[in-house]
């Protein structure tokens, strides 16, 4: 550290001298008027190892009347962090710690509805983003059309239990109950989801109480599978709208075919994205329909009876359009 002061103590000379401290050097350049005082003018520098204590340079500034304060300030927490870091690590670069990012807050809109049955036309809440994917009203409710068709009764579902996988807003599910289904098992497993979405679409809807929610990932509901089907033996119908990137579609449909939750006379319906290639049957069902819409495409799975009905239909429609 080195100091240049106009001190009138001092000769008029230039004058060069050392400290006890190897790093204090006093310089006088000109010749001093004691007349015309001026105030002092100090220049502080430091070099790395010197040993000189902030003691030492405190001391240095008093003598010269000036307040040690303003010109020496304690380092800051960063700063000691790094000189800490350094010490350990041997001079490994300092990276600071990230500034923890505060949870992004998840926006709800009500862009849905119901497109069918008792609760036609009600609104339905989702989340806005891509996390949650509901099924697009134009594929839902081809897929109900075709159900009721291969059902038997156009207007409406056949009465049965409905599980809806992936449920997210559980617009299938609810679709389903409002079309005749008496029953629905909704498999999400996004709590947040379940507890701002899904139930109070359940509650505003009124159908809370033909529902159940399992919050759970759908793998562990396959492996418990036979434990939810108990006395009521398979579901009728099996919704299954998965986030496309987070699934393999082959080992999903050969699970869902060697589970107990298929019956003979189960429909399953299959939302799945372009280029997947799906199988002609799932475990004793067939493939009754497959419809593209954009980059979505729809598989419906039943029994050969409905795959049968639908065709025969086709021909009676072709006879009478002839005539």
């Amino acid at each position: 550290m080195s100091a240049v002061s106009p001190s009138p103590i001092l000769s008029p000379t230039s004058l060069h001298f050392d400290t006890k401290f190897s790093l204090f050097s006093t310089y006088i350049s000109r010749p001093i008027n004691q007349k015309q005082r001026q105030p002092p003018i100090i220049v502080l520098s430091s070099k790395s190892g010197s040993g000189l204590t902030s003691e030492d340079k405190k001391e240095l500034l008093r003598s010269y009347g000036l307040n040690p304060d303003e010109f020496l300030s304690e380092p800051s927490s960063k700063t000691k962090r790094r000189k800490e870091l350094q010490k350990k690590g041997r001079g490994a670069k300092f990276v600071p710690d990230e500034e923890p990012k505060e949870k992004e807050s998840r926006e709800i809109h009500r862009l849905l509805q119901v497109l069918g049955g008792k609760a036609k036309r009600k609104k339905l809440l989702s989340p806005k983003g891509m996390n949650v994917r509901p099924m697009m009203e134009v594929v839902k409710g081809a897929a109900f059309d075709i159900l009721q068709v291969a059902g038997g009764c156009p207007a409406s579902l056949r009465p049965g239990r409905w599980l809806d996988l992936y449920s997210g807003t559980g617009s299938v599910g609810i679709e389903a109950i409002s079309r005749g289904c008496s029953e629905v098992h909704f498999v999400e497993m996004d709590p947040w989801v379940v507890s701002n979405i899904l139930q109070p679409n359940l509650e505003w809807t009124g159908f809370l109480d033909v529902s159940t929610i399992h919050t759970i990932r759908v793998e562990t509901f396959f492996e418990r599978a036979d434990s939810f089907v108990g006395k009521d033996g398979p579901f009728d119908y099996i919704s299954v709208t998965p986030p496309y990137t987070q699934v393999d579609y082959g080992v999903l449909m050969d699970q869902i075919s060697k589970s107990a939750l298929i019956g003979k006379d189960t429909f399953i319906v299959v939302e799945y994205p372009i280029r997947t290639d799906m199988l002609e049957s799932c475990g004793c069902l067939v493939k009754i329909k497959d419809r593209r819409f954009g980059r979505t495409h729809l598989a419906i799975y039943g029994p050969e009876w409905a795959q049968k009905k639908r065709k025969s239909e086709k021909t009676l429609q072709s006879v009478v359009g002839k005539v």
